[in-house]
């Protein structure tokens, strides 16, 4: 037999096991084709300390993406969350909201039950909204929505539905003018953002008025109005942004009476979402062509008067927005005269990756984009991004009434926040409490299937994710009692969580552990060398659950699942030099190999993924994080991820063509990566510790697509004997030369 092929009683190590359950239309790729988007850019930040705004590429990718479903669908699902019953269907919520906000809508409404300093009147709604659409520069028009808006909801709130939840009390959300700088810190990185408006709890927006005693009538209608006269609104308090954009100086302004009616399509009916130019994006390598293009949700049928029309393709949105006068606001005009700001749709792309980073685990997101008098719902969660169908909300102010009838009732779990993950506020000290326990700031603490978790969320290890779709990876430092216990030989402060959202149908990464187990206890190279799994929880409820309510087509493809998982805290090889670093990297590879033999195929070799251990004095390597993996009983990945992280991809792998899934993973793939991962190691650390960017190199592998990266590696190919540094050890340097040697023959020999 030939080298290459496989023994009678042995896996043929010359290629990954073809994919099983593809469609026909796929059938003749080999390996799963990029996946565009945050996804394939989620540790970037982590693994070069990439500048947030070098990310945008990958958010415009996933907005690219985005869904869309009929507004009608959308608020019989929001007002579904918002029922007494949740999971019971009542498909007439709508119809009855809408009827029961038409008084409200029509201005024949008073809250008169709190007090005569406490009255809001529903006609002042008709008010705002005629202020709103006078001629005017963008952000002087928050003020008059956001009147209009905590008006409405001041009179919503004593509106009753049968079958409906009463107002949050705990929440009580409000609408807050921001436009002001929000910081937030990603590991190594800052991110500056500018929201125009905010949905957020009262005590949140009160919080941003600390000297302001005004009733709560005045703070509403004035103090919300207003910009954060010095207390910090943080992005953990956000509930939901809003996003304007001004294209016409005047509107049309509200109609003076409205009736429950079918809906009517907005022109456009769909926010536009910017495509990039054919050519190869810089993001990606791939172009924009070869990305499909998504099509709206098919309608679901309803009752007659708030039907579903035929759904329409989507339409251009309206021109950018003139140059500002001189009365538009400070942090308004920084961002609008940047030459390449962001179009609406992924500036509050990145307010939904603020939130993402936030908080733990999240679920999903809202905000909402507004477009002179048209208002669209945008849903974020792992899988992707749905937008919903405009709500002209001058024409059709019941809807709108409606989508912030269903939107106060929101609990915290509603809004996406994973309440498994209780974070309070004590005496304005951010402290973490279960069951009366309070632990310091900077640590959640939750009980999970019996075990005891107190998550450091504060720690200068953590590794957060920064993006809007993906596995969304973030690792932790964690103690637990009830594992101390049960692993005695693990220190107390030896322990890490590895949160994500692993897709659906791909294999877990639990089962995968469970076969890596089976080999180590027969293979030496193995015991050892492989993470020690020390508990695991999979949440129930999968992205799926909401397109399939939503009638988004192929609902399942790509459904994503939380995990959390549990195992012995590992030190990192960009550590280690000279010897022990080569001994570190030795072992992973014979770990590598000896699990490929048994049918565990890692297919994402990369720094982050080769850990180690010191046990008796020694280094011990570690082939780590198995949730790209497959095995040979699934026939391969199932999923839509690309497996592989770019920088240290094979250059196989890394043309368009190995991008669409059109060149097979082979076994010596994952070994190219492995001398990439020296490369890298090599080039950017001295002794243990990474490089100033000024002095570091390869930073750009990271910061380009997978194609434009694998331009830079060959180019790097032919010169490589120049990048040699006084520092390095010789002997390290040697064997870095021989293997690049190799790559470079292969290289020539298939050109």
């Amino acid at each position: 037999m030939s080298p290459g092929e496989a023994q009678p009683d042995q896996p043929n190590l010359t290629s990954t096991p073809p994919r099983a359950n593809l469609s026909s239309h796929v059938s003749n790729l080999k390996s799963t084709p990029l996946s565009l988007g945050t996804s394939a850019a989620s540790n970037h930040i982590g693994l070069i300390g990439a500048k947030i705004n070098q990310i945008r590429p990958w958010i415009e990718r996933d907005i690219e993406k985005t869904k869309t479903c009929n507004v009608d669908v959308m608020l019989g699902d929001l007002l579904q969350r918002a029922c007494n019953n949740p999971k019971t269907p009542q498909p007439d919520l709508l119809d009855k909201c809408l009827e029961a906000v038409l008084k409200v809508c029509n201005g024949k409404f008073s809250t008169n039950e709190r007090g005569p300093s406490e009255i809001f009147h529903s006609s002042d709604i008709a008010q705002s909204l005629r202020d709103y659409s006078l001629p005017m520069i963008e952000t002087k028009s928050y003020a008059s929505f956001i009147k209009a808006t905590n008006t409405a909801l001041a009179c919503l709130e004593e509106i009753p539905v049968e079958g409906m939840r009463a107002a949050s009390s705990d929440l009580e959300m409000i609408c807050q003018v921001n436009d002001m700088p929000i910081v937030q810190k990603h590991q190594t990185e800052k991110s500056k953002r500018m929201p125009d408006v905010f949905i957020l709890p009262s005590k949140s927006s009160k919080k941003a008025f600390p000297d302001v005693t005004n009733p709560p009538w005045d703070h509403r209608v004035q103090n919300a109005a207003k910009k954060p006269k010095g207390g910090q609104i943080l992005w953990k308090d956000v509930l939901a942004s809003i996003e304007f954009k001004r294209t016409s100086k005047s509107l049309k302004g509200p109609s003076s009476l409205y009736e429950v009616t079918q809906y009517a399509p907005t022109v456009p009916e769909y926010r536009k979402v910017p495509v990039r130019e054919a050519s190869a994006s810089p993001a990606t390598g791939v172009s924009a062509s070869q990305t499909q293009a998504e099509q709206p949700a098919p309608d679901l049928p309803r009752p007659s008067r708030s039907n579903r029309d035929d759904v329409v393709k989507n339409t251009n949105g309206s021109s950018k927005r003139k140059a500002e006068d001189d009365e538009e606001s400070a942090a308004k005009r920084i961002k609008t005269t940047d030459a390449d700001r962001p179009d609406v749709t992924v500036q509050t792309g990145f307010y939904a990756a603020e939130m993402f980073a936030a908080n733990i685990a999240v679920t999903h997101l809202l905000n909402l984009i507004i477009v002179d008098n048209i208002v669209w719902v945008w849903y974020y969660d792992r899988q992707g991004i749905i937008q919903s169908s405009g709500i002209n909300f001058m024409k059709d102010l019941p809807r709108f009434m409606v989508l912030l009838y269903a939107l106060q009732r929101f609990n915290l779990s509603d809004w996406g926040r994973n309440t498994e993950f209780d974070e309070v506020v004590e005496e304005g000290v951010h402290k973490t409490t279960l069951d009366g326990v309070v632990v310091k700031e900077g640590v959640h603490k939750t009980d999970l299937g019996g075990v005891d978790l107190v998550i450091h969320t504060s720690s200068k290890e953590r590794v957060t994710h920064y993006g809007l779709q993906g596995r969304a990876t973030n690792v932790f430092p964690v103690t637990s009692e009830k594992l101390s216990t049960e692993f005695p030989d693990i220190k107390k402060d030896r322990m890490v969580a590895k949160i994500f959202w692993a897709e659906e149908d791909r294999i877990s990464e639990p089962e995968i552990l469970k076969k890596v187990d089976e080999i180590a206890a027969k293979e030496s190279d193995v015991e050892g060398h492989v993470p020690q799994l020390l508990w695991y929880c999979r949440f129930p409820n999968p992205t799926r659950a909401v397109r399939e309510a939503l009638g988004i087509p192929e609902a399942k493809k790509g459904s994503r699942v939380l995990y959390i998982l549990v195992f012995r805290k590992l030190d990192p090889i960009t550590a280690l030099y000279g010897i022990e670093l080569f001994d570190v990297w030795r072992q992973c590879i014979l770990c590598h190999i000896a699990l490929w033999k048994g049918r565990v195929y890692h297919l994402d070799v990369s720094p982050g993924n080769l850990m180690c251990y010191k046990k008796d004095g020694r280094w011990i390597g570690v082939l780590n994080d198995y949730d790209l993996s497959s095995l040979k009983i699934n026939a391969g990945p199932t999923g839509n991820e690309r497996t592989g992280t770019v920088p240290f991809m094979a250059l196989d792998l890394l043309t368009p063509e190995g991008q669409q899934g059109e060149v097979a993973h082979l076994y010596r793939h994952d070994l190219e990566s492995f001398v990439w991962v020296l490369v890298w190691v090599c080039l950017r650390y001295k002794n243990g510790v990474l490089l100033a960017a000024s002095s570091r190199l390869l930073d750009d592998w990271a910061t380009v697509g997978p194609v434009s990266c694998g331009d830079k590696k060959r180019t790097f190919l032919d010169r490589f004997v120049h990048f040699k540094r006084d520092w390095m050890d010789p002997q390290i340097w040697k064997l870095v030369v021989q293997c690049l040697k190799v790559l470079e023959w292969d290289k020539t020999s298939v050109d």
